[in-house]
């Protein structure tokens, strides 16, 4: 039992000990006095809650914390390639019988462009250049 708990069952004591002494007639008065003092308490611990969480946003923001979530699973990256190498059987037969070797890589370049651009999509930083170190960065100073 925390202190604000104690507090409480203080109050409730106080409240029945005076309905002993005041008598029935005054008993929905104190009931309604401590069931006001309830309700500040309890608006007193959503209103903490809130303002906690609401500092806890704000600091994540601040902070820039916050993950981006996915946006695909790994079910749909799975699907993706089992869909893009089913697909490819049927382009390459019809590329290759209509156009020979320039129509069978024409739908394989389809192909590997279509998943090079998932595979960006979902992360943006594989097809980004990555600095090496070389002469170029000795200006840069």
């Amino acid at each position: 039992m925390d202190a604000r708990d104690a507090d409480l069952k203080k109050e409730l004591d106080a409240t029945l000990q005076a309905r002993r002494e005041l008598g029935e007639e005054y008993e929905s008065a104190l009931v309604d006095s401590f069931l006001e003092k309830v309700d500040q308490r309890i608006d007193g611990a959503v209103e903490r809650r809130v303002r906690r969480q609401v500092a806890e946003q704000q600091m994540a923001a601040a902070r820039d914390t916050r993950s981006p979530e996915p946006t695909d699973s790994w079910g749909e990256r799975f699907g993706f390639g089992i869909v893009s190498l089913v697909l490819a059987v049927p382009l390459s037969a019809i590329g290759g019988g209509a156009a020979g070797l320039p129509g069978l890589l024409v739908a394989w370049a389809g192909i590997v462009g279509v998943n090079a651009f998932q595979a960006s999509r979902v992360n943006p930083a594989l097809f980004r250049r990555r600095r090496t170190g070389g002469q170029d960065d000795a200006w840069e100073d």
